[in-house]
């Protein structure tokens, strides 16, 4: 039973991205198009999200400055949920919604990209975010599931949105992993050509 269960959680998670495929290639290319023009332009990617999405936003900033699969040259990038001194002091003096916004203000310049990541599409500290990269005159790349939720109407034309059809967040996690990891190989692809690519 308990086999057939964890068994039934590899079903799921393959089902939902074979049919997420086709759908999010398109937004995933795009996002991968805003990342290379900033970074080629001697920009950052700031990056954003609360709980497993923060973890991934940890992830992806790691990855940009560390490497992906391939050595190449550092990639400027840093998740915002990481320095604990900002952010309870942020929490603490202002509003926990307020934790990432003002961080995107210090930090964001025009040409940089703000990453969000919201399963729910509704989390009031990135939609903070959001808005405060629009102001800074950033391109934002957004992550979301359960239909986007108010990200959908924070996001402008000029931003690109990875929507996963999903309504369990396990699951939009799981593919917002394979999405973030997707952008990697793809800008390192587009660096240093596909040579020595493992696929």
């Amino acid at each position: 039973m308990l086999e057939q269960r964890i068994q039934q959680h590899f079903i799921d998670s393959a089902d939902l991205k074979y049919q997420a495929a086709q759908l999010l290639s398109k937004p995933i290319a795009a996002a991968v198009q805003a990342m290379l023009t900033c970074v080629t332009s001697g920009a950052k990617v700031l990056a954003c999200g609360n709980g497993g999405s923060a973890a991934q936003a940890q992830h992806f900033a790691a990855q940009f400055v560390g490497r992906h699969e391939r050595e190449r040259p550092e990639l400027a990038a840093l998740a915002l949920s990481t320095n604990s001194a900002s952010i309870t002091a942020l929490a603490n003096d202002y509003d926990f919604k307020l934790i990432f916004s003002r961080q995107v203000r210090a930090l964001g310049q025009p040409g940089d990209v703000l990453l969000v990541l919201s399963s729910s599409g509704n989390s009031a500290n990135v939609l903070a975010a959001i808005e405060a990269a629009h102001e800074r005159e950033m391109v934002v790349v957004g992550l979301s599931g359960h239909g986007g939720g108010k990200m959908t109407h924070a996001l402008r034309d000029t931003d690109v949105h990875i929507c996963v059809p999903h309504e369990r967040n396990a699951r939009i996690q799981e593919v917002h992993l394979l999405a973030l990891h997707c952008i990697c190989d793809a800008v390192d692809a587009q660096l240093l050509g596909d040579q020595g690519a493992s696929i």
